[in-house]
């Protein structure tokens, strides 16, 4: 069967309430074979799979054809695409936490697949997903189907979403940003596993992302799209030769982007201070009465950020980053060492130390999550000032807004809105904006920009090399991507298994590493094929 067109959209639309969301998609995939469906967010990447898998909203209509080994979809009733969800098309979500029962166990919850399906009885459908749950990497010996999702890390947790989209070996898989929140080596694994199932089950694969170096590797054959519209589409390496339209040009090279980091003098003395820090957790108990063992999330860590240091932390879900940032921010104590700021104590007496605390500021990898929809911007951004031991009056309160809006290059205007009413890339704006209002002297960029698209991540990574040009900011950046803190950071810190195990200037980390983990997570990181001179549109 490989070879044979399997999935063909042809001339799809879909409007919803009048407004044109995709306009004449036309797409073929064969079986066996991975298409890569590449683009900004809102270019109407997940709601062409929407409409694939019969889940538009109740508003939309669409017109074209969506044939399936020559069924048109768009003909067929909700109780039909029914039985085609799971049977003849899986789906793989972005956020397998949103996608699994928390109070279900990983068994039965793949097993629900085949039993809704009528495909097996309950003893069987467990066999099946025990054979299943073995094939994407979870053995029963090491992940019995007894296991709940909150147990599991995020890699984990997608590799039984994966399961649950393959439990009866669909013919079309289709997978939404299935590695976006995912580090480098638990993607590469993910990568891995996705092109595994295509080259030995024969299924066809949709593969919907916004990163082209993450598919330049896997994908057949690769299409653009922008403003609902397919722009450019063809195979893997003919596409990244010759990239006919410019806004696959633009994505290619926002893919890649390189900031310009000012220089800074060097400092006299550190900023931040982590002295032989170690966290631990405690671990419940196996049994009443025995003594409970500890969990030691942190272990023995040190190094110093001097004023205007630029330094990443970059290393696997569950390396400690996480942890050692909530410490550094004093929100949670530790067992051993101690951590200054300005050589004071940010945790001091049980409780945050409230005089460090105004020195420091976070920004969120969810800049939705960490704003209340009910306020207005302008009350949001200025949250930070009950740190201050005296509150600005309305006319420097104004004053300030103006000046952390226009810093991050939205308008003073914007104060008076709501922040549903912004992009991605404006909420994370708005976040930095919250950041540098009580002008700190160390921010925390926590995964900022892991989770936006290519072209507005550099946008932000501009902003922040010209926040640092004007405001000489001292920042932690932590992140998965390593491309990223190669180029927004001066030092890179490496950590595994809660320790520092390599620590270094950025480029000689990412050009000569020393320890064998770094080698591991830079081998794992996507990269963009090389374009050579003598094509028409390689860059200048």
């Amino acid at each position: 069967m490989t070879g044979d067109t399997l999935l063909s959209v042809e001339g799809l639309s879909v409007a919803i309430n009048g407004k044109t969301i995709l306009d004449d998609v036309s797409l073929t995939l064969a079986a066996g074979k991975i298409l890569a469906l590449t683009g900004e967010s809102g270019s109407g990447k997940s709601m062409t799979a929407l409409a694939v898998m019969g889940l538009l909203p109740g508003r939309a209509r669409a017109t074209g054809a969506i044939r399936l080994g020559g069924t048109d979809l768009l003909t067929r009733t909700e109780a039909q695409m029914c039985d085609l969800r799971g049977n003849d098309i899986g789906m793989i979500f972005q956020e397998p936490m949103t996608a699994l029962n928390p109070v279900q166990t990983i068994g039965d919850q793949v097993a629900e697949t085949i039993l809704i399906h009528g495909a097996a009885d309950r003893q069987a459908a467990r066999i099946r997903a025990a054979q299943v749950l073995g094939r994407v990497g979870l053995p029963q010996d090491r992940f019995p189907l007894t296991r709940y999702p909150h147990e599991l890390s995020g890699g984990q947790r997608q590799r039984v979403v994966i399961a649950m989209a393959i439990a009866l070996r669909p013919k079309l898989l289709i997978a939404d940003e299935p590695t976006t929140a995912l580090d480098v080596t638990t993607q590469a694994q993910i990568l891995d596993l996705l092109q595994s199932l295509v080259r030995e089950e024969g299924m066809a694969l949709l593969m919907i992302t916004h990163d082209l170096a993450v598919v330049s590797d896997m994908a057949d054959d690769i299409a653009v799209m922008q403003r609902g519209k397919v722009v450019e589409t063809g195979p893997t390496r003919q596409l990244f030769a010759r990239m006919a339209h410019p806004y696959t040009r633009q994505l290619f090279e926002a893919s890649g982007h390189r900031v310009s980091l000012p220089p800074h003098p060097p400092a006299d003395r550190p900023l931040l201070e982590v002295q032989s820090v170690s966290r631990d957790y405690p671990l419940p108990r196996r049994l009443p009465f025995m003594p409970r063992q500890n969990f030691r999330a942190v272990n023995d860590v040190s190094f110093a950020l001097m004023q205007g240091d630029r330094v990443g932390l970059v290393g696997e879900s569950g390396c400690g980053k996480s942890t050692l940032t909530r410490a550094i921010l004093g929100l949670e104590p530790v067992q051993e060492g101690r951590i200054l700021l300005d050589g004071a104590p940010v945790f001091a007496h049980g409780h945050p130390n409230l005089e460090v605390r105004r020195k420091m500021q976070v920004v969120f990898q969810d800049p939705y999550g960490s704003f209340n929809p009910r306020h207005r911007v302008g009350k949001l951004i200025t949250e930070p000032f009950h740190l201050l031991p005296a509150q600005p009056g309305a006319s420097e309160r104004q004053d300030r807004i103006a000046e952390a809006l226009t810093a991050v290059g939205l308008s003073p205007g914007d104060a008076d809105r709501y922040i549903h009413a912004f992009s991605g890339g404006q909420r994370q704006r708005i976040a930095i904006a919250r950041a540098l209002i009580i002008r700190p002297e160390l921010i925390v960029f926590d995964e900022a920009v892991s989770a936006l698209d290519v072209r507005v991540r550099a946008q932000i990574l501009d902003l922040m090399a010209d926040l640092s040009r004007q405001y000489r900011l001292s920042y932690l950046f932590i992140s998965h991507d390593l491309s990223v803190v190669r180029t927004i950071t001066d030092r890179v810190l490496v950590m595994r298994h809660g320790r520092i195990v390599e620590d270094g200037p950025t480029e000689q980390v990412y050009t000569d590493p020393q320890h064998p983990y770094t080698r591991q997570l830079l081998d794992a990181a996507p990269r963009l094929p090389e374009i050579t001179p003598e094509s028409p549109h390689a860059p200048a």
